[in-house]
């Protein structure tokens, strides 16, 4: 048990460091204004037309990292400062979240599989926590614990098949961004940096969740 809260310490912290390093590298680069003065909106606009795709609308949506492509209305929603604002941070998240756009476009292998897991990781994720407390604390019923541990895995499984749709969008955006010359070097650079953080997230909260899972199951395994 202590090592497991040891463990569950350690991924946290990293986590934290992390997010926190994200956060400060997209705020630096947010300072870096485009030598084109093109806004997130119009770099969007820009790769999907040279992907051929024109059936994609671009959208502002409020907050602050709300950024996502939607499949089922086809639009590229960039939140307000990345929809308005020209600077690397913004090109960056614009094109991340187009690559999104041209993986549906394309029928992209990891994605289609991603999508076709959503309703079922939709349903064990907000019943595997429930279950999993339940089965913890009400022991007559020694089902509910396994069952929960199987519901979970589902969603652990699920954040790591984000990874490679994650890390092609970003691939996607950085060579379009490169080969279409539409950065400086050091604009390249750092829209290449905050996303090589931004997909850092991704893997740590993957690996978080797998360690989640792992106590679960020595808690199950304990019991027996």
């Amino acid at each position: 048990m202590v090592f497991g809260y040891v463990i569950f310490g350690l991924i946290a912290l990293i986590g934290w460091m992390v997010q926190s390093k994200l956060k400060k590298k997209f705020k630096q680069y947010s300072k870096l204004q485009l030598k084109n003065g093109m806004s997130g909106k119009e770099i969007a606009e820009a790769m999907l037309r040279d992907h051929g795709i024109y059936d994609v609308q671009v959208i502002s949506t409020p907050g602050r990292l709300t950024d996502h492509y939607n499949p089922k209305d086809k639009t590229v929603n960039l939140s307000e400062s990345v929809y308005n604002e020209r600077n690397a941070s913004a090109a960056a998240v614009a094109a991340h979240e187009v690559g999104h756009a041209v993986q549906h476009a394309t029928a992209y292998s990891w994605l289609e599989f991603r999508s076709s897991l959503v309703p079922m990781v939709g349903i064990a994720s907000k019943l595997s926590m429930w279950i999993i407390m339940a089965g913890l604390f009400i022991q007559s019923f020694p089902i509910l614990l396994p069952v929960g541990i199987v519901l979970f895995a589902a969603t652990v499984f699920f954040s790591f098949v984000t990874l490679p749709v994650e890390y092609d969008a970003s691939n996607r955006a950085l060579a379009w961004l490169q080969d279409k010359n539409m950065l400086t070097e050091e604009e390249q650079g750092g829209a290449k940096d905050a996303l090589n953080w931004a997909a850092r997230t991704y893997v740590v909260a993957a690996v978080g969740s797998l360690a989640t899972l792992l106590y679960y199951v020595m808690i199950y395994a304990g019991r027996d």
